[in-house]
């Protein structure tokens, strides 16, 4: 058993995470960041959990770029193509779920 608390979670680069759990190809990895991520596509779902902070997420709708305020305690699902790019507002803390192949 190991406690972790989100909220005092940091790491030497942005996107620092340390790996929670792994069931089967699927990774559980809480991050620590304060600078935006890139746009990327995943292959496969994902679960991004905001638990400190604040996020806008940044994605692309038929072309359009859209974004949306994420606060602690919102969730997320991204399926499967969908292109995203998360971009923090000061430091955040981000519990994420996905396959571990799409990394």
């Amino acid at each position: 058993m190991k406690r972790l608390r989100a909220r005092d979670f940091t790491a030497n680069r942005a996107w620092g995470a340390e790996r929670l759990a792994l069931f089967g190809s699927t990774g559980v990895s809480l991050h620590w960041t304060d600078s935006p991520y890139r746009w990327h596509r995943n292959t496969g779902d994902e679960v991004f959990v905001v638990l400190d902070g604040r996020v806008e997420m940044r994605y692309r709708e038929n072309g359009e770029e859209k974004s949306m305020q994420l606060e602690a305690g919102d969730a997320l699902t991204i399926g499967d193509g969908e292109e995203h790019v998360a971009h923090p507002v000061g430091e955040a803390r981000i519990l994420v779920i996905e396959d571990i192949n799409s990394e």
